[in-house]
């Protein structure tokens, strides 16, 4: 009787602990049709019995999603074959269905990541889907090459979604471990234009997320700056939005304080908003960085803005100095200098600043003869004009150029 009773204890015990998989689960994993096993799981996630059923739903869908990938690339690899062997056998493959095929595994591996890293019942963990992130990492460079190919095509929320994807899984957790040197050369470039494709579709929170990654890239960081702040900025509604943008970019600049672009934007948004806050700005970063030529450029303007040749000049002369290759600068150089030369009674002082200008003008066309970035045409021929008088032939030539 004994030996009956620990036989039921330990049948009963055997029932608890294999009792069997949910039906809701049954019902998943015994789909073959990956749209048909995904809606199930969305409709009884809730009536799933724990979370280790929850990974080895979420891993169904991943093997589906792989079986489409398996057979797409093999196609691909048997089309291979035949055009070496000249064969001529070439079969028609499904590329959109790769893609997606691939974004579904993506999606479906890391759901069933987070499932699967949780403590069981006996509260350890022990992950029984760990090696699926290297199985779909492997095949997910094809997300770049049909992205481009759909870009061509101008299929822009396809190039979005593949690139979107292929950026997203770069940065999660999940393939924290893969090796990402094969993909270092293109990744970042990627991640730029996955941004500026999320802008387009006025999707700034990904767009923004898409720039952060591309500024990883040390060969893209500067554009995904430039591209960022810009998409940033044409997104703004009204002041409050403005005064949040210029919090970011204080954000921004705090840990990036020498990026020009960072100066030049805070700058541009205090333009509009605080002119006394835009000269406390500027004046404080050329403490620290004296030698900015954004931040001396743009005192120089503010000056010029304020009718203030003298002052112009200087800030601009620093600018100048700084970058010798900027036709706008010397452009504005000029101009304040002529002002200068005009409203100055010593003759000889006078004539000084007309050929400081002229020089200045001078070196502008050097730089932009075809006044592409400066029009300095007019305001060179007066200070020709200032310099040696209308009839003289430098400044008949410069009267041709304006």
């Amino acid at each position: 009787m004994k030996k009956v009773f620990v036989m039921a204890i330990a049948l009963m015990a055997s029932t608890m602990t294999f009792a069997g998989k949910s039906e809701a689960l049954k019902a998943i994993t015994k789909s073959k049709d990956y749209a048909e096993a995904a809606a199930l799981l969305k409709q009884s996630i809730g009536q799933l019995a724990d979370d280790a059923e929850k990974a080895e739903a979420y891993s169904h869908l991943f093997e589906l999603a792989m079986a489409k990938v398996s057979n797409e690339t093999g196609i691909m690899t048997e089309n291979q074959m035949a055009l070496q062997m000249g064969t001529g056998k070439v079969k028609e493959y499904d590329t959109l269905g790769l893609a997606d095929a691939i974004c579904n595994a993506i999606e479906n591996v890391i759901e069933c990541d987070k499932y699967d890293k949780l403590p069981n019942a006996k509260g350890k963990v022990k992950p029984q889907f760990d090696k699926n992130p290297a199985r779909v990492w492997a095949v997910r460079s094809h997300l770049v090459n049909i992205g481009q190919e759909e870009a061509r095509k101008g299929n822009s929320p396809a190039v979005l979604k593949y690139w979107g994807v292929f950026t997203d899984s770069s940065a999660d957790p999940v393939f924290a471990a893969m090796d990402k040197a094969p993909e270092k050369e293109y990744a970042g470039q990627v991640a730029l234009f996955a941004g500026r494709y999320a802008y387009e579709a006025k999707d700034m929170d990904r767009a923004n997320r898409y720039f952060e990654i591309a500024k990883q890239d040390p060969t893209q960081k500067a554009e995904a700056v430039t591209f960022q702040l810009f998409a940033l900025r044409s997104n703004l509604k009204n002041h409050a939005d403005s005064v949040n943008f210029v919090n970011q970019l204080k954000e921004m600049y705090a840990s990036e304080p020498e990026n020009e672009v960072i100066v030049d934007a805070i700058n541009g948004m205090y333009e509009g908003l605080d002119k006394a806050e835009q000269a406390k700005f500027l004046d404080e970063h050329l403490k620290s960085h004296p030698t900015s030529f954004t931040a001396l450029a743009n005192k120089g303007l503010m000056a010029v803005n304020a009718n203030n040749a003298e002052e112009g000049a200087m800030w601009l002369r620093k600018a100048a100095d700084v970058k010798p290759d900027n036709a706008v600068v010397y452009t504005y150089l000029g101009a304040c200098l002529s002002v200068q030369a005009s409203n100055m009674d010593d003759n000889t002082k006078r004539k000084e600043l007309f050929q400081q200008a002229v020089e200045a003008f001078d070196k502008a066309k050097e730089l932009d003869p075809n006044k592409q970035a400066a029009n300095w045409g007019y305001n060179r021929y007066q200070a020709y004009y200032g310099l040696y008088g209308a009839d003289d032939p430098k400044t008949k030539a410069a009267e041709a150029d304006k």
